[in-house]
C-alpha cells in the first residue's frame, strides 16, 4: 500500500476531510539552541522556508502558536499563487487561542487545529476541546485533534466524547521515530482510525550517523534522513519533516520511489525510548 504512496496522496480523516499523506514541519521544538533563536519569531524566514517546500510539492503545512511561525506560514501561503483550498494548515494551540491563530495567520479557517499538550488539568483539558468543538461547528476549524496525549489523558477525551462532549478525534500527533517506541500510544490511535503524525521524524538529525541507517540508506540509494521518513509512512504514519535547506526540503519529499523490505523495517524497530523533544504523554496529571 505504501509503495503506491506520492506526494499527492491523501488520508481521509474521522472528519470527513482528507489530509496529505506528508507535511512540510514548521513547528517542531529543536534541541539546537541556535535553531529556535534563528528561526523562532522570525515571520521572514519561516516564510521563505514554507514558500520553499510549497514550491517542491508539499501541500500539507504544520504550524503552531507556541513557536511563533503562524504568521510565516499564512505569508507563504498567501504568497504561493496557490489556492487556499489545495493547502492543508495546521496549528497547535493552548486553550482559547483559536481566533488569535486566525489573525495572527491572516487566514478564515485552519484545516486543522489540535490542542497542542494535556497540560492544565482534567477541567482546562475538556475546556480546550469544548472550544475546538465550538471552533469547528463555526467553520474555523475543519477537523481537530490532539497533540501530546499519553493514553489516559485520550482515554479521559474519549470518556468525554461519548457522554455528550462532542466532536471526533481526527488526529493525534507525537514525536516518533525509530528511538522512540510509543507503540502503545499508536496502537490505541489506530485502532480508532485516528491519524497519527509523526512530528520529529528525523531525531532532528540526532540519529542520521546511527550505522543501521547508513546501510540501508547504501542499499537503496537513500540518504538516513529519507530512510526516516519512509519509516513512517510504512508505519501508517503521517511524517513531518522539518528542513529550511531548500535540497534537503526536496530531499525529504523524494520518499515514493523505493519500499523499505520487512527485514529492514525490522532492523528500524529498536523499542528505544529517546525523545529528542518534551514528552507530555507522560505527564500523569
Amino acid at each position: 500500500m505504501t509503495a503506491k504512496l506520492t506526494l499527492q496522496s491523501t488520508r481521509r480523516m474521522l472528519s470527513g476531510h482528507e489530509i496529505p499523506a506528508i507535511g512540510y514541519g514548521v513547528s517542531s521544538p529543536s534541541s539546537n539552541l541556535g535553531w529556535l533563536f534563528s528561526e523562532r519569531g522570525n515571520p521572514s524566514s519561516t516564510e521563505k522556508a514554507t514558500a520553499e517546500a510549497l514550491k517542491v510539492g508539499f501541500r500539507h503545512v504544520d504550524s503552531a502558536i507556541m513557536y511563533r511561525n503562524e504568521k510565516g506560514c499564512g505569508r507563504a501561503i498567501q504568497n504561493s499563487g496557490l489556492d487556499r483550498s489545495e493547502i492543508f494548515l495546521t496549528t497547535k494551540i493552548p486553550p482559547r487561542a483559536v481566533n488569535s491563530s486566525l489573525r495572527e495567520a491572516g487566514q478564515d479557517y485552519y484545516d486543522l487545529i489540535l490542542i497542542h499538550a494535556p497540560y492544565g488539568g482534567k477541567t482546562a483539558r475538556l475546556g480546550a476541546w469544548e472550544a475546538l468543538v465550538e471552533a469547528q461547528k463555526a467553520g474555523k476549524a475543519r477537523s481537530i485533534g490532539v497533540s501530546n496525549y499519553g493514553i489516559h489523558h485520550l482515554e479521559e477525551l474519549e470518556a468525554y466524547i461519548q457522554n455528550g462532549g462532542g466532536g471526533e478525534i481526527s488526529v493525534g500527533q507525537y514525536e516518533l521515530h525509530p528511538w522512540l517506541d510509543h507503540s502503545d500510544i499508536i496502537a490505541w490511535l489506530q485502532k480508532r482510525n485516528i491519524i497519527v503524525e509523526a512530528y520529529s521524524p528525523l531525531a532532528h538529525g540526532e540519529r542520521l550517523d546511527e550505522p543501521v541507517l547508513q546501510t540501508i540508506g547504501e542499499k537503496y540509494n537513500k540518504s538516513p534522513a529519507q530512510v526516516m521518513i519512509r519509516w513512517s509512512l510504512q508505519m501508517g504514519l503521517l511524517p513531518l519533516p522539518k528542513s529550511v535547506t531548500p535540497h534537503r526540503i526536496r530531499e525529504n519529499a523524494e520518499v515514493f520511489d523505493f519500499e523499505l523490505s520487512a527485514e529492514d523495517m525490522k532492523l528500524l524497530d529498536t523499542g528505544e525510548y529517546c525523545p529528542t523533544d518534551w514528552d507530555p504523554t507522560v505527564d500523569e496529571d
